[in-house]
């Protein structure tokens, strides 16, 4: 049977070209394409051909966005997934992408090779998901004649789901580790190159020197030399290269950043430096950080004490603390609309992270904090929820804290707690175990 595939992007070419390159799987009828320019076309479609596979979606639509399309999506009860295709390859979107359900993210201009072989990807978890589905089906009516299988079939089910959760949470790791391997290989080139580009430099400022020295200069000569200010251009020159060769440092440490953050090589648990990690988060954020029109930069006061390596999921970890992190970054920027420059200045505002040992040395702490107007004791106590949200809709899913929830408690057999009142700012503690039991693994 066919794989049906829908592509929702607004470019008028992308049909002929998507069409020419996978000719031969159409003709062989491995793959069933359909086409729609927005999301309400997207959406028509998915009525009209219910057991469509998979969409592939552009962000930037007219009519409906692809974001709006992925929340309309979410409201389908299909076994299908959303591959999402932008020129936006930012880390808000990235987020908000695979928080609104996306399974997989790719950049434009279309590499065919990689999207070959992300949708292959894709469709083979489909498949799984619609045999799990089956799966589903039949306990139920196993359920419904024979009501002593009923605990058997709810463990069951709960392995689905965090079989399901895990996917989901390792989206956000691939994308970023792909956006790291796409930067880095131009970033090799440049770095390469840059030391020949110096000395070819050089040699090139010599000779002129000696043709100086040497050379009667014409008056048409000395008039050219004149109008670009060639003395300048010579004391100049050095000196932007080795502002070419700060700037290409500055990408490559936060590659090595973006790589640590991800830790796609590290699926199973292994000891870890916490710290490494945090660091790494800190790096991805550094723009949300900064210094903005409406608001001076945010501190980040960092009190890190000596930890040993932690046994961990590292990259699911490193998920924990982007969310907190920047939940913390929201908070500060909501509390930054509500004062005066003058105050901003007189309390700045600040996020402190601050890591320890328990007193019996089996556990580290991390705790983040920020100074922002604190929680609603309602909030507080509903903020690990799944969906529960206080931004406006649109601008939040209500996932990143009860998916962080999920990581320490269940993954980890750690703990994940809120301390927070009115006015005075918000804390989290992060308690992981240095060490996983054996019971705890059984667990995961």
């Amino acid at each position: 049977m066919s794989a049906k595939i829908l592509f929702v992007d607004d470019e008028p070419d992308l049909k002929s070209l998507i069409s020419q390159r996978f000719r031969k799987k159409i003709r062989a009828e491995e793959w069933q394409l359909f086409f729609a320019h927005n999301g309400v076309e997207a959406l028509e479609k998915l009525k009209e051909n219910p057991d469509i596979d998979m969409v592939v979606t552009d962000l930037n639509m007219p009519e409906m966005d692809g974001l709006t399309l992925l929340s309309e999506l979410n409201q389908i009860n299909l076994p299908f997934k959303t591959i999402v295709i932008s020129a936006y390859g930012d880390m808000k979107n990235i987020r908000n992408a695979m928080n609104f359900g996306a399974f997989d993210f790719l950049t434009k201009p279309i590499d065919f090779h990689d999207l070959e072989i992300t949708i292959n990807k894709t469709l083979r978890d489909v498949q799984q998901l619609k045999e799990n589905q089956r799966l589903r089906q039949s306990e139920a009516w196993a359920r419904e004649q024979a009501l002593h299988l009923q605990h058997g079939l709810q463990d069951l089910k709960k392995t689905q789901a965090q079989l399901i959760q895990t996917a989901k949470m390792s989206s956000l790791g691939q994308v970023v580790a792909g956006i790291a391997h796409e930067i880095n290989n131009p970033v090799n080139f440049i770095y390469g190159n840059l030391s020949h580009v110096t000395d070819y430099i050089q040699d090139l400022l010599h000779l002129l020197h000696l043709y100086q020295q040497y050379t009667p200069l014409s008056a048409e000569i000395q008039t050219e030399i004149e109008a670009i200010d060639l003395e300048f251009m010579i004391a100049d020159l050095p000196q932007i290269l080795v502002s070419m060769k700060g700037g290409v440092d500055r990408i490559q440490k936060i590659v090595l950043s973006l790589r640590n953050f991800s830790r796609l090589d590290e699926a199973n648990i292994k000891p870890v430096d916490i710290h490494e990690g945090i660091k790494s988060s800190l790096m991805i954020l550094q723009n949300q950080l900064q210094t903005r029109a409406a608001r001076p930069e945010i501190q980040v006061i960092e009190e890190y004490s000596t930890l040993p390596l932690v046994e961990c999921y590292a990259g699911e970890l490193n998920q924990v603390f982007i969310n907190i992190i920047y939940n913390a970054i929201d908070a500060l920027n909501e509390c930054n609309k509500q004062r005066s420059l003058d105050d901003i200045r007189a309390c700045p505002l600040a996020i402190t992270i601050r890591t320890f040992l328990l007193e019996e040395n089996s556990r580290v702490v991390i705790q983040i904090r920020d100074n922002g107007l604190g929680m609603t004791a309602d909030v507080k106590d509903r903020i690990f929820e799944p969906f529960f949200t206080t931004k406006p809709v649109g601008e939040g899913t209500g996932l990143g804290l009860y998916i962080s929830y999920q990581i320490v408690l269940e993954k980890h057999g750690g703990a994940l707690k809120c301390f927070s009142e009115e006015g005075q700012g918000a804390e989290f503690w992060i308690e992981i175990p240095i060490r996983q039991t054996r019971s705890e693994l059984d667990v995961i």
